[in-house]
């Protein structure tokens, strides 16, 4: 059956795209929690050009498990070419669909006029959306930002109409304009009004940490997306997704009930890669991971050095025996 947004449940709960986070591993450690069943996951960005050029760390990016779906690839760039090209091999491996990144702040990503740079090109942001969106029969999506510099409601509604009737069928907005990136409190009062305008499904995102966040955000919106709130809480994911259905999820509240879905986190990110890189990679998410008992910071200490997942095991160990000895 094709994935559709117009027809997926309402609301929406979807965890960010999240360059370097949002891995494979990492979105189905979070479809392992109990309820994730309809939560949409975003991939991290992928360059087109990259994909273009036969990157083979690229193409790597780009797997997935069939646990993850409905899994939303997010690609960015500015050829449109090259949108069409990836997109095709995207359909070809399965996604249900495909994200275009005109909201990434980063110099890396903006000096090369991609990413939210695209804000100051509305016309070509169009043409990329309009290109894509008849070359692939799976839904384009736009994730963005209220603008470059600072917020103009009349460029912003313009930007956001002109990828819509190119052919988006869905945006998410980040509440923050490029100048910003993370910095002060998100905005929403303009997502509600492109909401209000367009009639087309939205997700809103930025600053949601928790239920209460998510409930008193949601609004007149299609759903919610949620990003660095769930490094180290992926399990709050869970929770807005069995608040928005009217149940109780009953979260896991020491590091000992979390280790679980650690340990399997873990061994996700193993599975077909190098070893020695992929455990250096998921470093960032052991951090997150480990805290709230006393002698955390020695072990995220000793977790810092391992290189392959035995030495992490070994860790997880001996925080196991300690959290079960008190």
């Amino acid at each position: 059956m094709k994935f559709s947004w117009d027809a997926f449940p309402k609301p929406i709960v979807a965890l960010a795209p999240m360059a370097g986070y949002t891995d494979s591993a990492y979105r189905r450690a979070v479809k392992l929690l109990p309820g994730t069943e309809g939560v949409v996951c975003f991939s991290e960005l992928t360059s087109v050009a990259a994909i273009h050029h036969g990157s083979k760390e690229s193409y790597r990016m780009l797997g997935w498990h069939p646990d993850e779906f409905p899994l939303i690839m997010q690609l960015f760039g500015k050829e449109p070419e090259f949108f069409v090209e990836s997109g095709k091999i995207l359909e070809d491996m399965g996604i249900a669909g495909i994200d275009i990144n005109m909201g990434c702040p980063t110099c890396k990503v903006t000096s090369n006029e991609c990413g939210s740079a695209l804000l100051k090109s509305p016309q070509l942001a169009a043409e990329i959306v309009y290109n894509l969106s008849r070359a692939v029969s799976v839904p384009v999506s736009v994730k963005t930002r209220l603008g470059y510099e600072c917020y103009d409601e009349k460029r912003f509604l313009g930007f956001c109409t002109g990828v819509v009737d190119a052919g988006a069928k869905l945006l998410s907005l980040h509440g923050r304009t490029r100048t910003q990136a993370f910095s002060g409190e998100a905005n929403w009062d303009p997502i509600y009004l492109v909401k209000k305008e367009l009639g087309v499904t939205i997700l809103g995102n930025g600053d949601i940490k928790s239920v209460a966040d998510a409930q008193m955000r949601l609004g007149t919106l299609d759903g919610v997306m949620i990003g660095r709130a769930t490094m180290g809480d992926p399990w709050l994911i869970a929770e807005i997704a069995a608040a928005f259905r009217g149940e109780k999820y009953v979260r896991p509240v020491s590091m000992l009930e979390k280790l679980p879905l650690v340990r399997q986190h873990v061994r996700f990110a193993v599975e077909g890669s190098n070893e020695v890189k992929a455990i250096r990679e998921l470093r960032k998410h052991l951090a997150s991971y480990i805290k709230g008992f006393e002698g955390a910071k020695m072990y995220v200490e000793k977790v810092m050095k391992c290189d392959t997942l035995a030495a992490v095991e070994v860790v997880f160990d001996e925080i196991e025996e300690v959290l079960k000895l008190k």
